[in-house]
């Protein structure tokens, strides 16, 4: 797949994102994304969690306030600045960071003094234009049998130019008004879980989540396991 980062999309769509969000984000995360990524993360006190392309920092400070410690980053230094604006009361649980989820080394930047218990990535992996290297680096990083937990949308309902096959860039909306449209990466399921099995991690737990009265889903939410 031609790499094209999309970083000045996100760039632009900051503020617009941030304001829609808000402090509790929208139906879709709240009623479809969250409640199976928390079954899967499985949040205990004292937990170090790595939350990758964390937005406005709405589901870092979820994980905070169950206890956890977190290591945040999105791509976007005005999304960063945002989110440090909106969880300015939980900077001692969380450290808001800037960084390139396709560049190895910079992720491995993000190491503390212990190893990472569990790592999310709440509807990112899309975004993504190589995933490769954050599979790497999120196993080099996490304890032996922790946890990465994403959801993405599901590629078998959402594929683009009817061609599940191949993966492409797609130019989309996720918020209807948004300033500009955003990239979206699709990757096969088979090409997703490639990536994941290269690194080293097995599957263990996963979920296909429909809109309300839907026979179809419109994501996955998957948890890998560094064994």
């Amino acid at each position: 797949m031609e790499k094209d980062n999309g970083l000045s999309a996100w760039e632009t769509n900051a503020e617009f994102w941030d304001d829609f969000m808000g402090e509790e984000s929208n139906h879709f995360h709240r009623d479809l994304v969250r409640p199976f990524t928390e079954k899967l993360l499985d949040v205990k006190a004292g937990d170090l969690i790595l939350d990758i392309a964390c937005g406005n920092g709405n589901f870092s400070r979820r994980l905070a306030e169950n206890g956890a410690n977190v290591v945040a980053f999105d791509y976007s230094p005005n999304m960063i600045e945002l989110a440090k604006r909106r969880r300015a009361n939980f900077l001692d649980k969380i450290n808001f960071n800037v960084c390139d989820a396709t560049n190895y080394d910079e992720l491995l930047t993000l190491k503390q003094d212990r190893p990472f218990d569990k790592a999310v990535a709440n509807m990112a992996i899309m975004d993504i234009s190589e995933i490769s290297p954050l599979m790497k680096a999120i196993y080099e990083m996490l304890i032996p049998n922790g946890v990465f937990v994403f959801a993405t949308h599901h590629p078998c309902f959402t594929y683009p130019n009817k061609d599940y096959f191949t993966s492409c860039i797609d130019k989309g909306e996720a918020i209807a008004g948004q300033p500009v449209l955003q990239n979206y990466y699709h990757r096969s399921m088979e090409d997703i879980f490639r990536e994941a099995f290269d690194a080293g991690f097995l599957i263990d737990g996963f979920y296909e989540v429909p809109f309300k009265d839907q026979k179809t889903p419109i994501i996955m939410i998957v948890r890998l396991r560094k064994y």
